[in-house]
C-alpha cells in the first residue's frame, strides 16, 4: 500500500521547481513565460454534458490557464475527457484520445481517460486471499479480473465539486464503493482531485479509506498523442522511463513473479528512444509493467515523453511503485473526437500504479488498505516544449 501521514504531496510543487530531495532527475526547464502565467489564476467552469439512461445528469468541467492549456473532465468515471496543450509555436492542440459523442463515453470500452479501480490492472483468476479469507472478484478478462470489473469506477457517476487554489483550479470527485461491489470487501470512500496550475501541470491526487481490510490500486487511463490524434500513431514519440526492471508477464499478462532487467530488451527506455524503434520485436506492442526507481511514497520522475515535430514534452511524476506502458495495441477503427479514427498504436498510456496481481504476490509491494489507514496516489503531468 502507498500511504503516508501528510495530507498532500502537491503544494510544494505549484509555482516552483522540483527539488533534488524529491526527484532523481532534474526536471525540464520551465518555459520563459512561466512567471507571467503564474500571475493569472486558472479557471474552472461547469456545464451539462449529458444524461445517464436512468436520467441522472452528467457534467463537464473545463479547466483553463493563461498559458493556453485546457483540461476537460467529467463526473462520469472521474474521466479526463480531453487535454489541449500548446506546441513550440504556442498553438494549442488536443493531445489525448477521446470519444466523438457522449454515448461513446457511456460505453468507453477502452477506458479512455478514466479513473480505474478498485484495482487497476490484472488479478489472476479473479481471486485473492486476505487475512485467511478468499475473495472472488468479477471475471472480465478471460478467467482474470481487470480494472475493477464489469462496472468499475470508470462506469460510476461520481459526486463532483469545483476547487480553486491560489495557483490552481480543479475538480474534487468523490465516490463510495460499497462493501461487496464487484466482489471487493469493505466500504471504500474514494477521492480524486484533478487540478491545473498556471505552469501547465495537470495534477492528480487520489486517496481512499475503508471500514474493512481491502485492496486498493487506482490509476488514470488517459491515452496520449502529443502530436495530436490527427497526426496518426505515436511510434515516433521518444520515451524515457526511470525504470531498470520490469515484472515478467506470463499468460494473460499475469506476472510470473520474476523481476528482470530491461537491459538488452525492447523494454529498455532508460535513454530517450522512439516508442516504435523495437516494437516489432514484441507480439502486439507494449503492455508491460515497469518497476520505477526510488522509494514508493516519494514523488519522483517516472517518465519523459518528447514529440519531435510539435516540440511538446510531457514529464510524468508519481509516488507509486510502477508504471504500466500500453501502446493502444487493441485500438481498431474507433470513431474518435474531431472526426479522427483511432487505430493500433494511435495513443499510449502511462498508468502509475501498483504491480499487476500484487494481492497474490507477497514479494510485490502490498496494496492492502486497513481501517485507520489512508491510501494515497499522487501523479503530476508537466508539459513544456523543446
Amino acid at each position: 500500500m502507498t500511504w503516508h501521514g501528510s495530507r498532500s504531496a502537491l503544494p510544494w510543487l505549484v509555482g516552483c521547481c522540483l527539488s533534488a530531495a524529491w526527484c532523481e532527475a532534474k526536471p525540464p526547464p520551465r518555459p520563459a513565460d512561466s512567471a507571467k502565467r503564474n500571475k493569472a489564476r486558472p479557471t474552472v467552469a461547469k456545464a451539462p454534458f449529458g444524461k445517464l439512461p436512468d436520467g441522472r445528469a452528467v457534467h463537464l468541467f473545463t479547466l483553463a490557464n493563461a498559458g493556453g492549456m485546457e483540461v476537460r473532465l467529467t463526473d462520469y468515471g472521474a474521466t479526463t475527457v480531453g487535454v489541449a496543450v500548446p506546441d513550440r509555436d504556442g498553438k494549442p492542440a488536443e493531445v489525448t484520445l477521446g470519444h466523438a459523442t457522449f454515448e461513446g463515453w457511456l460505453t468507453n470500452s477502452g477506458y479512455f481517460g478514466a479513473t480505474v479501480g478498485r484495482y487497476a490492472n490484472r488479478i489472476a483468476n479473479a481471486t485473492f486471499r486476505l487475512d485467511g479469507k478468499t475473495y472472488a472478484l468479477t471475471r472480465n478478462s478471460g478467467s482474470n479480473h481487470i480494472h475493477g470489473g464489469r462496472k468499475g469506477f470508470d462506469k460510476r457517476l461520481w459526486d463532483a465539486e469545483p476547487v480553486r487554489g491560489e495557483r490552481s483550479a480543479g475538480v474534487r470527485f468523490t465516490y463510495l464503493s460499497k462493501d461487496g461491489e464487484e466482489g471487493y470487501p469493505g466500504n471504500l470512500r474514494v477521492t480524486a482531485v484533478y487540478s491545473l496550475t498556471g505552469n501547465n501541470e495537470l495534477m492528480a491526487e487520489l486517496s481512499a479509506s475503508t471500514d474493512k481490510p481491502t485492496i486498493v490500486n487506482l490509476a488514470n487511463h488517459t491515452y496520449w498523442n502529443l502530436a495530436g490524434p490527427a497526426a496518426g500513431d505515436v511510434l515516433g514519440h521518444k520515451l524515457m522511463l526511470h525504470a531498470d526492471d520490469y515484472t515478467v508477464p506470463g499468460p494473460g499478462l499475469i506476472p510470473t513473479g520474476e523481476i528482470r532487467s530491461v537491459r538488452g530488451t525492447p523494454l529498455d527506455f532508460t535513454k530517450p528512444t522512439p516508442i516504435g524503434k523495437r516494437i516489432a520485436e514484441l507480439k502486439a506492442g507494449y503492455d508491460h509493467n515497469f518497476v520505477l526507481r526510488g522509494k514508493p511514497g516519494k514523488l519522483r520522475l517516472a517518465a519523459v515523453v518528447t514529440e519531435p515535430v510539435s516540440g511538446r514534452v510531457m514529464s510524468l511524476y508519481t509516488d507509486q511503485p510502477a508504471v504500466q506502458l500500453y501502446t493502444g495495441n487493441h485500438l481498431r477503427n474507433v470513431k474518435g473526437a474531431g472526426g479522427v479514427t483511432y487505430r493500433k498504436h494511435h495513443g499510449f498510456c502511462l498508468e502509475t500504479q501498483h504491480y499487476p496481481d500484487s494481492p497474490n504476490r507477497k514479494t510485490f509491494p502490498s496494496p492492502v488498505l486497513r481501517p485507520g489507514q489512508t491510501y494515497r496516489h499522487t501523479m503530476v503531468h508537466r508539459f513544456s516544449v523543446e
